[in-house]
Parts: C-alpha cells; structure tokens; sequence
C-alpha cells in the first residue's frame, strides 16, 4: 500500500481547530460494554473534534472498523445500526422482560435478576448478527479445522461487518484515518497488529481481534492463526505510545474495565474483581515508561545542543537529534463504571436496555471530559504527558 497522505484533510473546515497534530482513540475490548465506546465517539463527533487514528482490540476493533470504514456524516448512523442489530431479541422473542418499573423494584433487585436471565440468555442462544451457539461444540474431542474449536459460531458478524463497514475507504489511500487492530498469533502467543498503512484491511482482520477463545474461534490470515488481542492484552494503548511517532497527540483511552475496585466480598464479586483488574488497562505504567523516555530526550536535546558546530552534520548526529523531538500528549481516560447489578457476565449482556445505558454513560463521560478546562490545551513542554481522568481529575 503507499504512504498515506498528510493527515487534516478531511471536512476541515467543519472541524474545530485544535492545538494537536494527531487525535487518537484507543479502544479496549469487553463484548457487550462496548457500547460505552460509541456514545464517547458520538460525544468526540458532536464536538467536531477530528479523529485521526483508532486503535483497537475485540469489540474496541469493532466499534474502530465501525467508524473509520465510513464517511463522519455516517458514522455514528452506523455505530447505531450494529448496536441495534446485536441487541435484537434472539430467536425473534421479546427481550427478557424489564420490571424496572414495578414497584417491587425499589431496591434494584428486578433490574439484577433481569441482567443476569439476559446475559445468560445470551450464553444460550447468541446475539442476533454477531455470534450464534455451535449444536455440537469440540468439547471432548478434536477436530481437523481451528476455526471449529469454539462455542459460538461468528459467521453473524462477518456478514454484519461487510454490510456496514466499507473496507474499500478503510484502505482506501486518499483516506487520512489511521486504523489498527490488535489480535494475538495462536502459534507465537505475540501480539499482532493490523494496519492499514501496512496491511490491506478486511473482515477477517476485524474478526481475528474478536476471536475471544473459547467462545470464539481462532481466525486464520495468511496461514497463521489469530485470536482476540485481549488474550496477550486488552488494551493497545503501549502500541499508541511506542508508534505515535513525534506528533503532539489528544489521546482518548477509552476502558470498558477500571482497575480501580472494592475489595469483594462474596465469591461471585471475587470473580468480577479479577476479571475488571485482568482487562484493565496497564496505562500507569505505559505512562511511566513513556515519561523516562521523554526524560531522556530532554537531556539529549540538551547534549546535542553543546556539540561544536562542526559535528552537527554528523550521520549519527542527525539520528541522534531526531530521537531527541520531544513531542507532548494530554491523555483523557474514559472509564465504564459498572452499575451495581452488573456482575462478571456483564459483557454478555446484550439486552436493548444494557447497550442504551452503556451508550448514555459514554456519551455523558465524554461531555464531561470536553467540558474540563486544559483538556483540549496543549501541555508544557516540560510535560511529558497530562492525563485527565473523568471519574478522578487530573493525574500528576
């Protein structure tokens, strides 16, 4: 594929002007919580704030494929229409029904008992244009074909994708959006990234980030086999860090887990514990990797300024001075924040009533970001990055 063209072409007019060169959404994985992510891209839209790259893994390169494979007056459109096709009833019975206004649900209880027959509901018969049960799954035997060892078949999705998703404009070359998506070689148990600058983009990409064992198979490209990219780690964000390249960046790390938590008390809450903290993001120390290494250019900058004159037209100099560009980010993180009758199988919930109140919580987050001041301004140069948390303010 050729190089693609500089980025800020796109409707630039219509955008707001903001002090970055680069805006990026990181987007993690978390099944049926991913609708949090397209109400913060909704917010993001309504903001006119331009994105310039997405980077995803599972559900996060899903929702990425979502928005970079169609035109901005389309995209939240088309978010809208894979929500609403996934949270189809199955089997085309009514959802499981909501109670939450009987008066016998003062307490949440109703609202916790019909969470937890949808999610199971959904472990039982799939989610309508996403993944449906296998009669007879692999379980106590094998089989000669990796793309039959699961619990669910994800044909569903591939059709879903190919129909709202335009992979001609995801690698189309006029195209500035930058799109990634992180999966995991079933071989090598290293991460493998998908992008478009480097490889040509299909449905199969998109479903080897989302291929979650074992409910979902291995996805095979090229004679390799690839599972989700949570498998190795559910947040791409360490990739954003190390191959951003020296641009100041707005980046939007968009969570569908907080590590942050109480500690249980029941051996259920034990189970979601583990479970958010294993998903969480490591942004911390992404963070403080990235800081030592801002650090570090600082103190060349300042080394390479003292050589004489003379050795500036070094080879090694001139390598030497372009590792030293020390660019700054301001990092927002977005966090889902479980409501209180989600449990561990929250990520299966794909109820109508779940994915609006997942898509509210993103969308109302974001505002709240947006609306921080010194969330859209550059930092120092003395920074090596400012981070905002919309649920804990700013971070040192």
């Amino acid at each position: 594929m050729n190089q693609a063209p500089p980025l800020g072409l796109m409707t630039k007019g219509a955008m707001r002007f903001l002090p970055f060169e680069r805006v990026v959404l990181v987007l993690q994985g978390g099944g049926a919580l991913g609708a949090y992510q397209a109400g913060v891209y909704q917010a993001i839209h309504e903001a006119k704030i331009e994105v310039h790259w997405i980077c995803g893994t599972s559900i996060g390169g899903i929702n990425g494929a979502l928005i970079a494979g169609n035109p901005p007056e389309k995209r939240v459109e088309r978010m809208r229409e894979f929500w609403e096709a996934v949270t189809e009833p199955p089997l085309r019975l009514p959802n499981v029904p909501w109670f939450t206004g009987w008066p016998w649900n003062s307490n949440g209880h109703a609202r916790q008992w019909t969470h937890k027959m949808s999610a199971l509901s959904t472990m039982w018969h799939g989610a309508s244009n996403f993944f449906a049960p296998r009669p007879f799954p692999p379980v106590n035997a094998t089989i000669d074909d990796p793309e039959q060892v699961s619990y669910y078949d994800i044909t569903p999705l591939k059709e879903t994708l190919n129909r709202l998703v335009d992979f001609d404009l995801i690698n189309a070359n006029s195209e500035p959006m930058r799109y990634t998506a992180l999966a995991t070689n079933v071989r090598t148990g290293a991460p493998a990234y998908f992008d478009n600058r480097e490889t040509e983009i299909s449905a199969a990409h998109v479903l080897a980030s989302a291929s979650l064992p074992p409910n979902f198979p291995p996805t095979e490209i090229g004679g390799e086999y690839y599972w989700d990219g949570g498998v190795v780690s559910n947040s791409p964000m360490q990739f954003v860090i190390d191959t951003r390249g020296r641009h100041t960046a707005l980046v939007f790390q968009v969570d569908l887990w907080d590590a942050n938590g109480e500690v249980p008390r029941d051996i259920p809450s034990a189970y979601l514990r583990a479970t958010e903290i294993h998903s969480a993001s490591r942004l911390n120390v992404s963070l403080e990797q990235y800081k030592k290494s801002q650090k570090f250019r600082q103190a060349l900058m300042r080394f390479l300024k003292e050589l004489p004159e003379q050795s500036r037209d070094d080879p090694d100099v001139w390598f030497l001075a372009e590792q030293a560009r020390v660019k700054v980010a301001t990092i927002v993180q977005l966090k889902y924040q479980a409501n209180k009758h989600e449990t561990a199988d929250k990520m299966f919930d794909f109820s109508r009533i779940a994915m609006e109140e997942h898509w509210q919580a993103g969308y109302d987050d974001t505002k709240a970001a947006l609306a921080e001041p010194g969330v859209l301004e550059l930092p120092s140069a003395s920074e090596a990055a400012r981070i905002f948390d919309v649920h804990y303010g700013w971070a040192k």
